[in-house]
C-alpha cells in the first residue's frame, strides 16, 4: 500500500447499499463454485476504502495494513454469517471499526502507557513515515484528530472524511443520532482548538 496517491478515496454515497457491484459480489459469494471470485471482487471493491478508513485512525502504514488484512480475514471467516440484513458496506465498516477500536485499546493497554503517549507515537509517525504526502495543514489536522479518544476519533473521521450521514453512522455504530451529533460537535471543537494552538 506504500506509494499511494495523495488523494484518499471517499465513499461514493450513490454506490452504497445494494449496488450492482454489491449484488454481483453477493451472488458470487453465495455459490461454493464462485466464492473465491466473489471474495476477489469484494477485495477489489472495498480494500482501499477500508485501508484509508483504518489509516486515518491509526496513522501508521504498517499498522493500517495489518488491520486491513485482519478485517478481510474476519470477513472471509464470517461470510457464512452475513445474511444481508444490512448493506455489505455497513457490515464491512462495522468489522473495520471494531478492529480499529480493538487495536487502539490493545496498543494502549499492551504497553501500559497513557493515551497521550500513544498519540505522541502516532504524531511522530506523521513526520517520519514516508506514506504521508499531505500539506502541513493536513498534517496538523491529522495530529489534532489523533488526540481524540478512539470512539470520538472514529465519529469525526466518518463524518468529516466519509461525509457519512448521522442516520447511517447510527446504524453502523449502534449509537443514537443525537449522541453522534454531540460527539462530532465536541470532536470538532477539540480539533479546532488544537489547530489554533499549533
Amino acid at each position: 500500500m506504500e506509494g499511494r496517491s495523495k488523494k484518499k478515496p471517499k465513499i461514493d454515497r450513490s454506490d452504497l447499499g445494494q449496488s450492482k457491484t454489491d449484488e454481483r459480489i453477493m451472488e458470487l459469494l453465495s455459490s461454493p463454485a464462485t466464492i473465491e471470485a466473489g471474495y476477489r471482487l469484494l477485495l477489489g471493491t472495498y480494500r482501499e476504502k477500508i485501508y484509508w478508513l483504518v489509516r486515518r485512525s491509526v496513522i501508521i502504514h504498517d499498522d493500517a495494513d495489518d488491520i486491513t488484512q485482519e478485517v478481510f480475514l474476519r470477513v472471509w471467516k464470517g461470510l457464512h454469517r452475513f445474511r444481508g440484513d444490512s448493506a455489505l458496506f455497513t457490515w464491512l465498516y462495522r468489522i473495520s471499526i471494531n478492529e480499529v477500536l480493538r487495536f487502539l485499546n490493545q496498543r494502549r493497554l499492551k504497553v501500559m502507557v497513557p493515551w497521550n503517549d500513544t498519540v505522541d507515537r502516532m504524531a511522530h509517525a506523521l513526520t517520519t513515515e514516508g506514506g504521508f504526502n499531505g500539506t502541513e495543514s493536513e498534517r496538523r489536522l491529522i495530529q489534532a484528530i489523533s488526540t481524540l479518544p478512539p470512539r470520538q476519533q472514529m465519529v469525526f473521521n466518518l463524518r468529516y472524511y466519509e461525509e457519512m450521514p448521522y442516520e447511517e453512522m447510527s446504524e453502523l455504530l449502534g449509537v443514537s443520532e443525537g449522541a453522534l451529533k454531540a460527539s462530532y460537535h465536541h470532536a470538532f471543537n477539540k480539533v479546532t482548538d488544537f489547530i489554533k494552538q499549533v
